[in-house]
C-alpha cells in the first residue's frame, strides 16, 4: 500500500471551532471548503475569519442549498444539517467556487454553479479531475 490514500466519506463528521490565522495558522484560502464540510457535521460549529472580514460571500449561496448558517461579529456560527439540496448557485470568487463546487457533488440533486470563469482559470483541468475522481460533473460553458 506503498504511495496511496485511503479516503472513508463513511464516518460521522464533527463540528469543530476554527480560527483563521495567517501562517503557520489555519489557511483563510480553505475557510469556504472546510465551511462545507461543516455545513453537513454533526452539532455547531464556528469559523472565525480573521484575515479578509469579506471572506463569507459563499455563505448566503450555502444557505441556498439548505446550510444553517449566520454570521455575527466577524464568525460564521454553522449548526449542521443532514443534507444539502441543489440549487442554483453564483461562484462569487476562486476559493467560494470550489467550496460551491464540492457543495454540489454531497448535495441531493442538481447544482449549477454560475461564474465559472473564476474555478476554470484557478485550477487546471478541475472537470477532468473530479470525472477522475468519480465526480459527477458537466461543463456547459
Amino acid at each position: 500500500y506503498e504511495n496511496r490514500v485511503f479516503v472513508d466519506g463513511s464516518n460521522e463528521k464533527t463540528s469543530a471551532k476554527i480560527n483563521i490565522l495567517p501562517y503557520p495558522g489555519f489557511p483563510t484560502d480553505l475557510q469556504p471548503q472546510i465551511m462545507v464540510y461543516l455545513s453537513v457535521a454533526k452539532g455547531t460549529s464556528m469559523i472565525s475569519e480573521n484575515v479578509f472580514k469579506n471572506r463569507f460571500l459563499h455563505v448566503d449561496e450555502l444557505v441556498r442549498m439548505g446550510a444553517n448558517i449566520y454570521i455575527t461579529n466577524g464568525t460564521a456560527i454553522i449548526n449542521g444539517v443532514e443534507k444539502l439540496s441543489g440549487a442554483k448557485v453564483e461562484g462569487t470568487d476562486l476559493r467560494a467556487s470550489a467550496a460551491l463546487i464540492i457543495a454540489g457533488l454531497i448535495a441531493e440533486g442538481i447544482t449549477e454553479v454560475y461564474n465559472d470563469f473564476h474555478i476554470l482559470r484557478g485550477y487546471e483541468k478541475i472537470v477532468e479531475k473530479i470525472k477522475g475522481l468519480g465526480g459527477k460533473i458537466e461543463h456547459l460553458g
